[in-house]
């Protein structure tokens, strides 16, 4: 079987690595030359509004995925009409879209901060009054890693932060005075099986994840069987397929929904060394048709991104438990060019280690 995946970055070559050794081919197609795929996978240079460059890379795939939601979905639906894609286009509509995930989630009765849509500069107020301030703006489409939001706490703050968005609809959100930031990772395969991993606690800085400790420490059982029982309405309504996550925030013990990702996620990266299967192999097994793996995970895990500047392994080799991944990407300020996973008992080691390895960041 081989199995396609629209986009090189580093996802793709985590999930080609991952898919290897189940005796599955891969291939990948990405606009940009010599991605991060490109050592895991046989790579297809093309732009995804090429429609005859997309049919010709999909002629001898059985099935494709997709590695990151900001996809044009004209593509992705060119492709789901001629060989299955998994998760399906339904879901990536939903997940690049943060005004449609929100009205999903309130469908589905998944707790959610107040939002409301903003589609000129006359709904500010309006909106601004329904959720309450300080608020939160954000692009509908379009945003990740911190970009594309704003937090105001007046009328005047929205009107500008309305020019400085680019004038476009946005969404504005309740601002939560959260406890902390949690994930949780499903998978679901097309027979209907699903699994969760444990969820995680993340930590952000400047909107850019910097650190996940898994099992997030001190969860419980409330908290878990809560983020389950939400994704696994999500999982049903959208007759998903693959790896999905769900971002929360914490707030007196319970879970607000903040957003999804069809796709696997930073967040998991700890699973290829921390889980009996990783999300990477997870997905592929889902999207493939092979029975799911266990998500068992026997020990306390940390990972760290490493965020705007490589490290030699060496640096790293005085902690018996880390495992160093780079991306083979050029280092940029604020961009992910690896990431390092520990054991949570080292993690005190490793992070000086990273700290002086970070740039300031800024989005990519």
């Amino acid at each position: 079987m081989k199995i396609g995946i629209l986009g090189g970055g580093q996802l793709g070559r985590m999930l080609a690595l991952a898919g290897r050794p189940l005796g599955l081919e891969f291939g990948v197609y990405e606009p940009s030359p010599n991605p991060p795929s490109a050592p895991a996978a046989p790579t297809t240079m093309g732009s995804f509004d090429d429609e005859s460059a997309l049919e010709a890379f999909i002629t001898d795939c059985d099935v494709v995925t997709y590695e990151l939601e900001h996809l044009p979905l004209r593509a992705v639906e060119l492709v789901a009409a001629k060989k299955p894609v998994y998760p399906p286009p339904l879901a990536l509509a939903v997940g690049q879209d943060r005004l449609r995930e929100k009205e999903l989630f309130q469908t589905l009765g998944i707790p959610t901060p107040r939002f409301a849509p903003i589609r000129s500069s006359g709904d500010l107020s309006a909106a601004l009054s329904h959720v309450g301030l300080p608020a939160v703006l954000k692009t509908v489409q379009l945003g990740y890693d911190g970009k594309g939001q704003r937090i105001v706490r007046t009328l005047e703050d929205g009107i500008g932060a309305w020019s400085e968005l680019g004038e476009r609809t946005l969404i504005a959100e309740e601002f939560i005075p959260f406890e902390r930031e949690v994930s949780v990772i499903a998978v679901r395969s097309a027979a209907g099986e699903v699994k969760f991993y444990p969820l995680v606690q993340n930590v952000h800085r400047r909107g850019i994840l910097e650190r996940s400790d898994a099992p997030a420490p001190d969860r419980t059982s409330t908290m878990q069987c809560e983020a389950e029982d939400f994704c696994s309405r999500i999982l049903k309504s959208l007759d998903y397929v693959g790896i999905l996550t769900i971002e929360f925030f914490v707030r007196s013990g319970h879970l607000v929904a903040n957003e999804m990702a069809p796709r696997v996620h930073n967040s998991g990266h700890w699973t290829i060394e921390g889980a009996v299967c990783s999300q990477f192999e997870n997905h592929i097994r889902a999207v493939s048709g092979l029975a799911l793996g266990s998500t068992a995970v026997a020990e306390e895990w940390t990972m760290f991104n490493l965020i705007g500047g490589a490290p030699s392994e060496a640096q790293f080799a005085s902690v018996p438990s880390a495992h160093v991944h780079l991306y083979g990407k050029v280092s940029k300020p604020g961009r992910k060019i690896g990431h390092v996973t520990a054991l949570r008992r080292d993690a005190a080691a490793v992070e000086p280690l990273v700290q002086n390895i970070l740039a300031p960041a800024e989005p990519r």
